[in-house]
């Protein structure tokens, strides 16, 4: 993107920044750190405003947004603050917006004030309760979710509210212990040596462990000081412009270059904290995490333990704990005990190592089908290396496989897209082109600026044929762009489930490097001296804003935002009822059109409807496709129920249906499809120059034998050729 798309701030707010300093450098540390806060909001607000796609108007509609995020951010649970607490929060809802505008931190200073407050309140509930042995026969219910939750009415209610929601933390690591025991019972190694412990035994040892986690979950809240507490503030601003603009402050944005850098915490999982808890955000292709195959992105972690050692509890850990448990020698294995989507848990052994950046290039190989060969390309990212001229790009390695697909006389290709989060924009445009004659792939805005149009300017396709491709939820940014236009273009048909409807750009600005001279000059002039007398009052760094800049149209004039792109034939999804991707936050930006782009759709237009009607068929009649769709409504009724049986029956028999179903469709994956696929013969060299690449090849192979997605766009290929019977495969070597 255009790197000149932030119009600098204003030097007429120069003089006014520079008398708002007068009082820093002082004795009082609290009034430098005051002025520090004001100046990172200011900064960020007009940045927002002059740099922003789409700024919203700060007004009582943007400060509800913000209040609640905030509020949300702080208390998602409601277990810390009383309805009467937050009547006195109140009339803050619809009064952020002034507070902003007079450059005011008076909200933020009431609840940092409150909040520490409540913690000690809170602490004193859990050593309280956890005192007194629980039973677990009573018919109760926890509600887990915060969005289902009123505040509790008063310290009476707000402690009852602790006591059922480490009840069922209690609740949940008895069972856990009862099993393992009942296990150990079973095996004739330790069964003779094995000390029985009662039940009452085994609910002591359980509250043991949930007041040692509750310790640390308290140390953790201790440590967040004043200053994190403004970043909360501050994510709660940014976050309300839409969910991909935040504000980091100077720690935060180095955390965040490493890990633009790829370095992926040794098992290759992108984590990220949700609603108090820690989640799978994605799995990194070709990572350890990635060739185990049982972590799945929307995985609540909820313990790590090292190999056979008993796992550490890590519910109400910070991210950045977790990571640390999870990091570990290469080699040595870690196993994750993980809270799926569906109620179920699963133990996940992985054996850490790094991620190989080969395993991130595009690879194909050939489904021997009964009608004639298809091909199969796996691209798991947009890559593209602008370090080195001749660095490798993922447009051009695609173009190679096709290349060799079409020698082994292919009669269709697959592109498989899923969980491919994006990547360099100019090798979608690329790539598009290769199944293409000529035009537009994509538009371009910017904010009050007419749209770019990217398009393929180089005349022919390097491939014509049949072409599918694969898409679902973890689809997102240059994807989207990819299987849109070739729906655009009706070139080829998508499959999948809808994508995450990114379809937006951001960059990361310097706050310091937006301050006009006069206040920049200031900051560095009371940060030399705060330094030179060991004072920590100075202004120090102000951070980094990542903003959005940009939006991503289709051809069609449609946005990719939020609503992604919907695939011509849809296949079920566990996930398919409930909101996934962008859809789940409520302040992202909206789905709009603009004039659509001059394109003429392909030759032998791809028919949607009637391929989809043909791949119905074939859905109602297959097994794992019947319990994938039944698994998903049945996930659907859970999220909205969202709470937790108190006593040991019920709880027992909710985990046991959930595991069971869970386990019905692993052995109904397991036994695989009728597909057969092989590696092409020009890769065989590579694959097996070593043992290492042979087993991972090997492994590859094996899990796309058992892809149920892949077994029914194979029979949609096949549907799609006996509509192409005419089409010319190759019209040039592009």
């Amino acid at each position: 993107m255009k790197n000149k798309i932030l119009i600098p701030l204003l030097i007429g707010g120069a003089l006014a920044a520079f008398f708002s300093f007068k009082y820093i450098g002082g004795d009082d540390n609290s009034g430098g750190e005051q002025d520090r806060r004001k100046l990172v909001l200011q900064t960020v607000m007009k940045t927002i405003n002059e740099g922003h796609y789409s700024p919203r108007a700060i007004d009582d509609t943007f400060s509800s947004h913000v209040y609640h995020k905030i509020m949300d951010d702080l208390d998602f649970e409601k277990k810390f603050f009383t309805q009467g607490e937050m009547n006195g929060l109140q009339k803050y809802e619809f009064q952020i917006d002034d507070e902003i505008n007079a450059n005011s931190l008076e909200f933020f200073d009431k609840l940092n004030g409150m909040f520490a407050k409540s913690i000690d309140r809170a602490e004193g509930y859990y050593k309280e309760i956890l005192n007194t042995p629980f039973t677990f026969t009573d018919k109760q219910e926890y509600v887990m979710s915060g969005d289902k939750l009123q505040y509790a009415a008063d310290e009476n209610a707000l402690k009852d509210r602790w006591k059922q929601y480490l009840k069922y933390r209690v609740l949940v690591k008895y069972v856990d212990l009862k099993d393992a025991q009942k296990k150990a019972l079973e095996d004739p190694k330790v069964k003779d040596t094995l000390k029985v412990k009662t039940d009452a035994q085994l609910e002591a040892d359980a509250r043991v462990s949930v007041r040692q986690n509750q310790e640390r979950y308290f140390k953790r809240l201790r440590k967040i000081d004043e200053n994190q507490r403004f970043s909360i503030f501050m994510d709660g601003v940014t976050h309300s412009e839409d969910p991909h603009t935040d504000y980091f402050p100077p720690k935060e944005k180095q955390d965040f270059d490493v890990q633009m850098s790829g370095t992926f915490f040794g098992i290759g999982a992108q984590l990220k904290p949700e609603d108090g808890k820690v989640k799978v955000a994605a799995i990194i292709s070709g990572s350890p995490s990635w060739k185990q195959g049982d972590l799945k992105a929307g995985d609540e972690i909820q313990k790590v333990g090292q190999g056979a050692q008993d796992p550490v509890d890590v519910q109400g850990y910070d991210l950045d704990e977790v990571v640390a448990l999870i990091r570990g020698k290469k080699g040595t294995e870690v196993r994750l005990t993980v809270k799926r989507l569906d109620g179920s848990m699963k133990v996940i052994p992985i054996i850490r190592g790094e991620v190989q950046i080969e395993e991130t290039f595009a690879k194909s190989a050939l489904i021997n089908n009964p009608g004639g060969q298809i091909g199969y390309i796996y691209l798991p990212e947009f890559y593209s290396d602008f370090q080195r001229v001749n660095g490798r790009r993922c447009a051009e390695d695609v173009a190679n496989e096709i290349q060799k697909l079409k020698a082994a006389n292919v009669k269709g290709i697959i592109l498989d897209l899923r969980y491919n989060g994006g990547g360099s924009l100019s090798d979608v445009v690329d790539m598009a082109g290769l199944f293409i004659d000529k035009g537009p792939i994509v538009q371009v805005k910017s904010n009050d600026a007419a749209p770019m149009k990217l398009q393929d300017n180089e005349k022919g396709a390097l491939y014509a044929g049949p072409l599918a491709i694969m898409v679902n939820e973890g689809s997102a940014s240059a994807s989207e762009i990819m299987a849109a236009a070739m729906q655009d273009y009706k070139r080829a048909v998508i499959v999948g489930t809808p994508t995450y409807g990114k379809g937006t750009v951001q960059k990361v600005i310097s706050l310091d490097e937006m301050l006009d001279p006069i206040t920049r000059m200031r900051l560095q002039a009371t940060n030399m001296a705060a330094n030179s007398s060991n004072k920590a009052n100075g202004l120090g760094q102000l951070g980094a804003l990542k903003i959005t800049v940009q939006k991503f149209y289709r051809i069609n004039g449609g946005s990719t935002q939020l609503k992604g792109v919907t695939p011509d034939v849809l296949l079920p999804d566990p996930y398919a009822e409930i909101d996934m991707g962008e859809r789940r936050d409520k302040c992202a930006l909206p789905w709009d059109e603009i004039a659509p782009a001059e394109y003429e759709p392909f030759a032998n237009p791809v028919n949607g409807p009637t391929l989809a009607a043909l791949s119905a068929t074939r859905v109602k009649n297959n097994a794992i496709f019947g319990l994938i769709q039944a698994n998903a409504t049945k996930l659907k009724k859970q999220q909205d129920d969202n709470t937790a049986f108190l006593d040991e029956a019920d709880y027992r028999k909710e985990l046991d249906e959930a595991n069971t179903t869970s386990k019905k469709l692993e052995e109904l994956q397991k036994k695989g499809t009728p597909l057969t696929i092989t590696n092409l013969q020009d890769d065989m060299k590579r694959i097996s120059a070593d043992s290492i690449t042979t087993a991972k090849n090997n492994d590859w192979i094996k899990n796309l034998k058992k892809d149920i997605y892949l077994s029914e766009t194979v029979n949609i290929i096949n549907d799609l050729s006996k509509q192409s019977m005419n089409v010319t495969l190759g019209k040039s070597t592009k």
